[in-house]
């Protein structure tokens, strides 16, 4: 069975600065605290790409053992709130909220080589 996550995709802000603070401060420790049943978190911040400006700053991946358990989390009024709060500090448009499966490979080194 593959583990299960929340995705979120933020636009870039209107005001990057302010929009860290507030994520930092408010969204994160939240997120922390009404997301039953996750296994970790991973915050990923854009810093730039080859075609430019890029649109989306941050994307947000939310782990769970199974979709099970992300299904039973996203029907409690904490992560309600949550997903709620992440619309609210959005300043650059409404982030994309996505449900997905992950698998993992992992390559070793090769010795030698």
């Amino acid at each position: 069975m593959s583990e299960a996550k929340l995705v979120v995709i933020y636009p870039r802000p209107k005001d990057i600065e302010s929009f860290e603070k507030i994520y930092l401060t408010e969204h994160v420790p939240m997120a922390v605290e009404k997301l039953n049943g996750k296994t970790k978190i991973v915050a990923t911040k854009i810093t730039g790409s080859p075609q430019g400006v890029p649109p989306f700053y941050r994307i947000v991946e939310v782990y769970f053992p199974s979709k099970a358990a992300l299904e039973t989390c996203a029907a409690t009024m904490g992560a309600q709130e949550t997903l709620a709060h992440a619309v609210k500090i959005s300043t650059g448009g409404t982030p994309t909220i996505l449900i997905a499966e992950s698998e993992t490979f992992t390559f070793s080194q090769i010795a030698g080589a």
